[in-house]
């Protein structure tokens, strides 16, 4: 089975995150997108960043319709601060019959080559990439490596910071989120401080 592994704090996960999860579960030819919820840094202020568990509840309330989609707390059992090849290294051990790509950002390809380890990453594991408005992929020394695949996925600019600055506002973001999403959000009182 291919997986494909999605990373991110998702600090509320929003609809953005969804359209690209379901548009590599859909036309990347991976079996199924793992959303893995990165834990909290402990080395980095928290400030707006919700609990571990609560993400990762936002997570599965906005992936359980979606059966291509599952949320991954893998990372919580991992040492902090964790880097990505030691999350893959434990996943390949775990389940050995997978084969576990990266999706990631066009921004996080141009500094891919800053990870810890990067080169196992790129000998070991396939990386998709979605585009971003903003990034320059032609100067990206990755682009024409046979492991990065470049997926024509819709681009979406909606931010999780956006989401959470426009809460404390006040201001109805509710389509920006699934509808399980924004009522936990909404009924927990959470991002309004």
């Amino acid at each position: 089975m291919k997986i494909g592994l999605y990373f991110g704090t998702f600090n509320p996960i929003h609809i953005g995150h969804l359209i690209i999860a379901n548009h590599f579960a859909e036309y990347s030819g991976l079996d199924q997108i793992w959303m893995v919820v990165t834990p909290h840094n402990p080395l980095k202020n928290k400030q707006t960043l919700l609990d571990d568990y609560q993400r990762l509840q936002l997570v599965f309330l906005a992936t359980e319709d979606y059966p291509k989609i599952k949320p991954s707390d893998i990372e919580f059992k991992l040492s902090q601060p964790n880097y990505t090849v030691n999350t893959l290294a434990h996943l390949q051990e775990k389940h050995p019959n997978y084969e576990f790509s990266l999706i990631m950002g066009e921004d996080n390809l141009n500094s891919l080559h800053k990870w810890k380890n990067h080169e196992v990453i790129l000998q070991n594991h396939e990386i998709y990439v979605y585009p971003r408005i903003s990034s320059d992929l032609e100067n990206s020394i990755y682009k024409n490596n046979p492991k990065v695949h470049i997926i024509d996925a819709p681009i979406v600019e909606i931010s999780s910071t956006f989401i959470r600055e426009n809460i404390k506002s006040k201001k109805n973001v509710r389509p920006l989120m699934p509808e399980k999403v924004w009522e936990y959000i909404d009924h927990n009182n959470l991002y309004k401080k």
